[in-house]
């Protein structure tokens, strides 16, 4: 689950931090692994990134990549047709690298600055720059790019076919494919977390519970008992 800014602290990977990382907002990034549908990555200490896995499309291409705060992985759909995948990589100067499949476009990120967040989804990826708006690139056929009007955004999340984030505020925009009612999340407020999946949202609220909208058959929006979750 990605989280909203809570004030200006430095993007640690470890406790002792990498030379030359500089204070910046901690939003929908931690310094945690990162999971493909076939390869997975991780951030080390020292600002390298480390990948295992099946990477036929360029996803492990990640062994010059130095300076990176937090990675991502794109998801990708369960079909006989799919399996290739992206890789992210936001750098402590608020660049971002991308590898991996780029047939939509996903992995054109090379102009993109003073980045502090980054979602990576099914064929495309999210950035919020420290101004609170919000980048795209790649796949946006259902809407899911169309994030140009978001403002004071402090948090991400790229599910296949829709894109969720929390305000500074605690409420959620939504945009993309709704077709199960995964986007309606126009009356969550006092957020502090979300996610997207396929074809749900899940939100976490500053009390400990949680919302979640959209596909019900298989009991994953089932959130509302939950009590006292917390982020890590």
């Amino acid at each position: 689950m990605s989280r909203p800014f809570r004030g200006r602290h430095r993007v640690a990977s470890h406790p002792s931090d990498a030379p030359g990382q500089k204070d910046a907002p901690s939003l929908a990034n931690s310094p945690v692994p990162a999971a493909g549908r076939r390869h997975s990555v991780a951030l080390r200490w020292d600002g390298t990134v480390l990948a295992v896995g099946r990477a036929t499309a360029g996803e492990g291409r990640i062994e010059r990549w130095e300076g990176v705060v937090a990675v991502a992985a794109g998801n990708v759909r369960t079909a006989s047709n799919t399996g290739r995948s992206h890789t992210v990589g936001l750098r402590s100067d608020g660049t971002v690298w991308a590898t991996g499949w780029n047939g939509d476009g996903q992995c054109e990120v090379g102009g993109w600055r003073d980045v502090t967040a980054v979602a990576a989804g099914w064929r495309r990826m999210l950035g919020l720059p420290a101004n609170g708006r919000v980048l795209a690139a790649g796949r946006g056929s259902e809407g899911q790019c169309d994030v140009q009007s978001w403002r004071e955004m402090g948090a991400l999340s790229c599910g296949d076919w829709h894109s969720v984030g929390v305000r500074s505020d605690g409420s959620a925009p939504a945009s993309g494919n709704n077709r199960r009612g995964q986007c309606d999340v126009e009356g969550w407020r006092d957020l502090v977390a979300i996610s997207a999946g396929w074809l749900h949202t899940v939100g976490l609220r500053a009390d400990g519970r949680a919302e979640a909208t959209g596909e019900r058959a298989t009991g994953a929006c089932e959130v509302r008992a939950w009590s006292g979750v917390q982020l890590p």
